[in-house]
């Protein structure tokens, strides 16, 4: 089969390797039919994440159909259509008992991709399968790819991590700090809870229209204090919410000043360098700061939803390629300033087959 290799940094390589084979009694080998490129991806081919070795093949999210299952394996069969989760679930050691799959002491946790062959593959090996993969409703038929490949990690991390460790509440002020994927995916799962409004903050205005596609009440103007907004906003209050999803000590500093009294701090996004934590104006003001690792425990909620038509996240796929034009693929999603990139869907597959929603724009 064909796959991107990681070979070091800078150098991914689309390439024949050997089909992946069953490994233990709960894998299943998933046929991929979409895919896509994680900020994280971009991260492991700059050389941040030395963890991956070279050999590896990158991605960790997918939709594809069940080729083969091992013995152990009972919740999905050859021929079942599937979410691929980022997170995979040994679900038996204390941690996966209580849903936090993402920290799986039995061997599961953020595998593909990392410390296994990942998912920009024509297929893929999903360990502990019953736990780790997520048959669509009604045989996916009404589901299309690229929608459906949001529910391997962005919808979940922004859902879970962000809104539902935010404790986002009806006649909430929501205020989300980035508007990349993550962010645009917090303020689409966080109407779900009716909040009074939903403000997003972010210096690039394609972005904020995207925000405001998706439900944002107010888009914060680049040139306009956010300190200054949210206090004119909230009467000088603060916000009840504050999800910060852009991953720098800038960033979080600012959700620092923008939470209010008894308020929440929820940060959704991945951090490379030490922020500064205000304590000295925080610890008499009833704030509570959240962090976390995705565990996708939600997925099925979120599929349900999707089915239904309660969510609507396609406004997040900005391009669409064939999966063999992976390389094209990463500079696109590589130089968002240029290109307008949020998330691509990579698709597997003849053409006259592929589920795809939009003509890639040029690289």
């Amino acid at each position: 089969m064909k796959a991107l290799v990681f070979y070091g940094p800078g150098q991914p390589v689309w390439e024949d390797v050997a089909d992946p084979r069953l490994l233990e009694p709960g894998d299943a080998i998933v046929r991929v039919d979409a895919t896509t490129i994680c900020g994280t991806d971009l991260r492991i081919l700059r050389g941040d994440l030395p963890k991956v070795a070279p050999g590896t093949v990158l991605g960790h999210e997918a939709v594809g159909s069940v080729v083969e299952a091992g013995p152990e394996v009972r919740a999905v069969r050859p021929g079942d259509r599937v979410v691929v989760s980022c997170v995979s679930a040994c679900g038996r050691c204390r941690y996966c008992r209580r849903g936090a799959y993402g920290q799986c002491a039995g061997g599961g946790g953020w595998l593909l991709g990392r410390l296994i062959n990942g998912t920009q593959a024509e297929y893929v090996r999903v360990p502990f399968a019953d736990t780790s993969t997520h048959r669509l409703p009604g045989g996916g038929e009404a589901l299309a790819d690229a929608d459906a490949v949001l529910l391997a990690d962005v919808l979940p991390t922004a859902y879970e991590v962000g809104v539902l460790g935010g404790r986002v509440t009806p006649g909430d002020t929501v205020v989300v700090v980035g508007a990349g994927p993550v962010g645009l995916a917090a303020v689409a799962t966080a109407r779900l809870f009716s909040p009074r409004r939903i403000v997003v903050l972010d210096p690039a205005a394609d972005r904020l229209e995207v925000a405001r596609a998706l439900g944002a009440d107010i888009i914060g103007d680049p040139g306009e204090q956010p300190e200054a907004l949210v206090g004119d906003l909230t009467g000088g209050a603060g916000a009840e919410v504050v999800i910060e999803a852009a991953g720098r000590p800038e960033t979080f500093e600012l959700c620092t000043r923008l939470v209010g009294p008894g308020g929440r701090l929820a940060n959704t996004g991945v951090h490379n360098a030490p922020a500064t934590l205000p304590l000295q104006e925080l610890w008499s003001k009833n704030v509570t700061i959240t962090t976390g690792l995705v565990d996708t425990r939600t997925t099925p909620t979120l599929l349900s939803l999707l089915a239904a038509g309660r969510l609507s996240p396609s406004a997040l796929v900005t391009h669409d390629f064939p999966l063999e034009e992976v390389a094209t693929a990463y500079r696109v999603v590589a130089a968002p300033a240029e290109t307008g990139a949020l998330k691509v869907v990579l698709a597997a597959g003849p053409a006259e087959e592929r589920s795809l929603v939009r003509t890639a724009a040029a690289a």
